[in-house]
């Protein structure tokens, strides 16, 4: 049986050490941290400007996001031309390239310092199961855990974009965690928190990825000149999503943390294909 981590365990208690730490002092002076922030929506999107803002009490946080919408770019470089950094009206740093890009330039050739952490969101939309393998969102945590990092990908998990305040919090917390009690190794966190109000979330819960139906055909259409075009079509959807998956921890409004490896071995199937290239 999944283990859930209640609401009060999440946010922290009034009466738990860091939290009193926090309000009174005692002494404790927690260190400044360098957060590398992006995204797969670009640099305009709501979501990376709440974060910013939240993040911001930790330290230095720096913006480095594509110059438009990358979602669905994967783990995408762009190997074909140059690309070009440049700065907004509110300093955030854009790139014309991928959420990879952005990440592996920002840490490999802009930063004088390496980040402590690379936050990735917050994206408008669920990244669960299959999703996991196209999104830009967590392409970008990606390349920052490739390049050691700790690393977290945060999505809002709902259409309607009401509360993005929700997921920040969220990663709030998460980015004290990692602030207070380093993570032994390097951890890629596949993070989707509930569309809903931080009073009705129903606490955390570890996850794996769940799995979705095969995605719907593409969408054929013809443009004014009489081209035809395709639409590609919308994801499946969920096929397993029973207890313990990331769609079953969201459909109970429970934030859903799923840590992700990028070994793609399919282990169970060497002695078979061993067997199969000896026949």
């Amino acid at each position: 049986m999944p283990r859930i981590i209640g609401p009060a365990e999440c946010f922290g208690d009034e009466t738990d050490a860091w939290t009193q730490r926090r309000r009174c002092g005692a002494g404790y002076n927690p260190p400044l941290m360098r957060i590398l922030l992006s995204n797969d929506d670009g640099y305009f999107s709501p979501g990376i400007a709440i974060l910013a803002e939240t993040l911001s009490e930790f330290g230095t946080v720096t913006v480095v996001a594509p110059e438009r919408d990358r979602s669905g770019a994967s783990n995408s470089l762009t190997l074909d031309r140059p690309l070009t950094v440049r700065r907004s009206a509110n300093g955030f740093l854009y790139i014309d390239g991928t959420p990879t890009d952005c990440v592996h330039i920002a840490v490999t050739g802009l930063l004088e310092h390496l980040p402590d952490m690379v936050i990735s969101g917050i994206n408008l939309g669920a990244n669960m199961g299959d999703d996991t393998i196209y999104s830009g969102t967590v392409a970008a945590a990606t390349e920052g855990y490739l390049l050691g990092i700790p690393s977290i990908a945060i999505s809002l998990a709902g259409r309607e974009s009401r509360n993005f305040a929700t997921a920040a919090r969220v990663t709030r917390d998460l980015v004290e965690r990692c602030r207070n009690w380093p993570p032994a190794e390097p951890m890629l966190l596949n993070v989707n928190v509930p569309d809903v109000s931080p009073a009705q979330l129903q606490g955390f819960q570890v996850t794996r990825l769940g799995k979705r139906h095969k995605a719907e055909a593409v969408v054929k259409a013809s443009t004014p000149r009489g081209e035809t075009v395709y639409w590609i079509g919308a994801a499946g959807a969920a096929a397993d999503a029973g207890p313990g998956t990331d769609f079953h921890a969201i459909a109970a409004n429970r934030v859903s943390i799923t840590p992700l490896q990028i070994d793609l071995t399919h282990n169970h199937q060497m002695p078979q294909i061993e067997k199969w290239l000896a026949s």
